[in-house]
């Protein structure tokens, strides 16, 4: 299968190499084949990323060398996984979360104490209508 036969043709022409498997039989191996190198690339995946963290323990390795299902080598590296980078997270790794404290703080002392807001129009403030209606427009 490495090589680009197919599975007819390893069916038919290469019997003594399969055994005698039949194509039903070579098409699930080819699958199987398939699944275990994609969970191989994902466990070294994952072993890479959280060797990187510098969390990686012998235990942990052990467990995720151990995991048969890429649903379970998704659960070991679940707590390990890395979130999505944020405007937030990355100005907060560039230190500036102590400045955006520091600006809301402010924020909120001044608005504390703005006067209310108008709820009231002014009787000098014509609405849009009004205006439209002097134009013409409506």
């Amino acid at each position: 299968m490495d090589e680009g036969a197919t599975v007819p043709f390893i069916a038919r022409y290469r019997k003594e190499v399969t055994g005698g498997l039949d194509d039903n039989q070579l098409r699930l191996l080819e699958e199987r084949l398939g699944y275990l190198r994609e969970l191989g690339d994902r466990r070294a995946a994952v072993l890479k990323s959280i060797a990187e963290q510098g969390k990686l323990t012998a235990e942990l390795e052990a467990a995720i060398g151990a995991a048969d299902t890429k649903q379970r080598l998704e659960d070991l590296y679940l707590p390990y996984k890395q979130k999505r980078r944020t405007k937030a997270l990355i100005a907060r790794e560039a230190g500036l979360e102590p400045l955006a404290d520091a600006l809301l703080a402010i924020r909120r002392s001044r608005r504390s104490t703005a006067p209310p807001p108008l709820l009231i129009r002014p009787k000098a403030l014509p609405t849009l209508r009004q205006r439209w209606k002097e134009r013409g427009r409506f």
